[in-house]
């Protein structure tokens, strides 16, 4: 019949998002606190067998009501959750995985590698938690073994660099592992790959925590029968959004075509260039319905191409020759007032871009 499960990682609870003033960090902290919850309701919402979790679940010490939380949310869910900490939530005294009481149906892999067999799913998991910051390669040699149709794996770990000191994760490791899925976390993008009859992936965070993890979060529901297949779901929490803009042409027009109709309490982080100058307050004001819009200015004052024109100079020579060219030829004027304007950045020692 197949297996289902809910694969996670890199909640991150209670990040202090300490680059944020006051109100979006407020609201940032408000949204983070609903990830348990969400992800409860989707597991639920697609019959899911199991949940995975893989590290990084917890940003440091939590508080007591996050803990609360995310236990009565995974308790919730009401199927077998196995969690394996990573370097921001790693099994160290005082840890939270090692004092508190968890759900029954919660399962943290608390150090070195191990496997928990669940006979009603026909399937044996495999993991193990960091117990410090750093971690060496868990699947270095490993091999799964057992009765169970279905062998999967739940690290958090580093598919994407060899010389990782977070659990690095290697080609010849996955196809070696005997796994039916590896389910990974640590890298907040996702991404996949199969190498023999394993599929190994990563599902990213489900929200991001400032400008360098950008666009849709989520989570992956994966399905096992001959083969693992795997299904990103976004999730409705806050989106960060980095984008540049020419608004040589007029800023607000410029900025109704990058920016969606309505408004939108996503981040969004727009940079300016081009001609200016620019009204960034009356912007701002124009576009109210953006609470988190952070306008950058980075605009250039107007320039004159033609005002060496004039000069008895090479330069003058040039612009001269240009103008008069553009002028007997008005079908192609904006090539030649491209072409003046090109130089004029070369000579005044700006960045040009072709």
């Amino acid at each position: 019949m197949g297996l289902k499960l809910l694969h996670s990682a890199d909640w991150h609870l209670d990040s202090p998002f300490a680059g944020f003033p006051e109100p979006q960090r407020t609201y940032l902290k408000q949204a983070q606190r609903k990830i348990p919850g969400q992800i409860t309701d989707l597991c639920l919402r697609e019959d899911c067998d199991l949940m995975l979790l893989a590290g990084d679940i917890l940003d440091g010490k939590a508080g007591r009501e996050t803990l609360e939380d995310l236990k009565r949310e995974l308790a919730r869910s009401g199927v077998p959750v196995l969690i394996a900490p990573g370097n921001h939530d790693f099994c160290a005294a005082g840890s939270p995985w090692l004092t508190e009481d968890w759900p029954e149906n919660v399962f943290i892999f608390t150090g070195g590698l191990e496997s928990v067999s669940i006979s009603g799913l026909d399937c044996r998991i495999y993991g193990a938690g960091f117990r410090s910051m750093d971690c060496p390669p868990l699947l270095e040699g490993f091999r799964a073994e057992g009765p169970e149709t279905y062998h999967i794996g739940v690290f958090h770990g580093d598919p994407l660099c060899q010389d990782s000191p977070c659990n690095p994760i290697t080609a010849a490791q996955v196809r070696g592992s005997g796994l039916r899925y590896l389910a990974l976390g640590h890298i907040h993008k996702l991404g996949a790959f199969r190498v023999g009859q394993t599929l190994c992936a990563w599902p990213g965070n489900p929200m991001g925590r400032g400008w360098d993890e950008t666009g849709k979060k989520g989570v992956c529901v994966v399905t096992l029968e001959d083969t693992a297949q795997i299904q990103a779901h976004s999730l409705d929490t806050p989106r960060f959004f980095d984008l540049n803009v020419d608004v040589t042409e007029g800023a607000a027009q410029a900025l109704e075509a990058v920016l969606p109709a309505g408004g939108s309490e996503h981040f969004y982080r727009v940079t300016m260039t081009g001609a200016g100058p620019v009204d960034s307050a009356g912007l701002k004001g124009r576009f109210a319905g953006f609470p988190n819009l952070e306008l950058l200015d980075r605009t250039e004052a107007p320039v004159d191409l033609w005002s060496s024109a004039d000069e008895d100079t090479l330069e003058g020579i040039f612009f001269r020759m240009l103008r008069e060219k553009m002028e007997a030829d008005p079908e192609n004027r904006e090539i030649y007032s491209h072409a003046a304007e090109l130089t004029r950045r070369l000579l005044d020692g700006r960045e040009v871009t072709l």
